[in-house]
């Protein structure tokens, strides 16, 4: 138990980003003793959490040290190497999700091999190490293929469309130098993107929320529209089904995110995510149990809370950073242009394309509220005036 409060759980996430600082925003309410594994003083979490260890997040030591102070260890990032996930469990420490769980999530060569034996949706997919097969999987599907890194690829990174063999080869290449295995996809044509996200309990307690719309570009999540709008009621539930299916199959414990293709015929999975992830956002002012606080029931295997809409619609634009860090003055602009908008700032210093903060608003019009948000990104990332 945490030495400043032993009557209540010590809860300790691994990594300093965006998701434990609002992770530890939701733990206020509830009571938890919240700790914070950060690489830096800088780190978004870091900044605000009132119990900061810095260390390596990904290193044994530091993470067996921060481990045994804690209750429950959970996460913000998957990228923690698995013998030190082993090691972390043999040493005692509660770790959730499980080592196990998190497997699916890391090795997207572990996730496909598993979700197809559970008769999940898949896209085509193989193994790959050299132009021959890639070759050979392109005669079966088709060019353009997908190749992606088996561990560390987010945000668009890692993943590659390649038009012939020449292209091929040259991804193949960068990935041996760099020690990364591949493994080739179908380019499924999908008419959207959408995702879901699910709890999961010790007890087994499930809550699922609604199925978003989410826009990409670039690799990158830019909006997300809570429920998807215009989305067939039988093709939701399916999708809803299928990320409760998952959970359980894969024992998932705390928030599982489901992103998804949609397809003429139903809903492919497109990737795993086991913490809260940006899709859920919109949670924060648009369901009556925000992600981030239902991921805390759930490792802590408290009842779960609503996952129900507030709102008939909820939309979330990211903020981006511009070449003008004084996104500040720019705040107070928005604020007085639209006082239905919520705008969260991740404490982080503004780059380029660096995810800063994203904004909700809700209502009935989700055309309407989807012009607002990206209204005010826009203004807040210094694109319009």
């Amino acid at each position: 138990m945490s030495e400043r409060n032993r009557t209540v759980p010590s809860v300790g996430m691994v990594g300093g980003g965006q998701l434990a600082r609002m992770t530890h925003q939701a733990g206020i309410a509830l009571g938890v003793d919240f700790r914070v594994l950060a690489a830096s003083a800088s780190d978004s979490a870091a900044l605000v959490c009132g119990d900061v260890h810095i260390g390596d997040d990904r290193g044994r030591d530091d993470l067996l040290a921060f481990g045994k102070s804690c209750d429950v260890l959970t996460f913000d990032h998957e990228h923690v190497p698995d013998p030190v996930l082993r090691d972390l469990e043999a040493s005692g420490v509660v770790v959730r999700p499980s080592r196990d769980a998190l497997r699916y999530a890391q090795d997207k060569l572990r996730m496909r091999t598993r979700t197809e034996e559970l008769g999940a949706p898949c896209p085509r997919w193989r193994a790959v190490t050299t132009v021959a097969q890639i070759e050979s999987f392109a005669e079966e599907t088709g060019w353009p293929v997908v190749l992606k890194a088996a561990r560390g690829g987010y945000d668009g990174k890692g993943v590659w469309i390649v038009d012939d063999a020449t292209e091929a080869l040259t991804v193949l290449e960068r990935a041996a130098e760099a020690g990364v295995r591949l493994l080739a996809e179908e380019k499924v044509a999908f008419r959207r993107e959408l995702a879901v996200q699910v709890a999961r309990s010790p007890y087994g307690q499930v809550a699922v929320y609604p199925v978003v719309e989410t826009v990409q570009r670039d690799g990158i999540c830019h909006e997300v529209i809570a429920p998807a709008p215009g989305l067939d009621e039988d093709k939701a539930t399916r999708a809803q089904e299928l990320a409760i299916e998952l959970a359980q199959a894969l024992d998932m414990v705390g928030m599982l995110a489901v992103e998804l293709f949609e397809t003429a015929d139903g809903v492919v999975i497109n990737e795993l995510a086991m913490r809260p992830h940006n899709s859920g956002h919109w949670t924060m002012d648009g369901a009556r149990t925000c992600q981030f606080e239902q991921h805390l029931r759930a490792v802590l295997d408290l009842p779960l809370g609503s996952p129900s809409p507030t709102a008939p619609y909820t939309v979330m634009a990211n903020l981006l950073g511009g070449r003008d860090p004084d996104v500040y003055s720019r705040y107070i602009h928005v604020m007085a242009k639209d006082p239905g908008l919520k705008v969260h700032f991740y404490g982080k210093e503004v780059r380029p394309g660096r995810k800063i903060g994203h904004v909700n608003v809700a209502g009935d019009d989700y055309q309407d509220l989807l012009a607002r948000a990206r209204d005010a990104a826009a203004y807040l990332k210094g694109d319009s005036q």
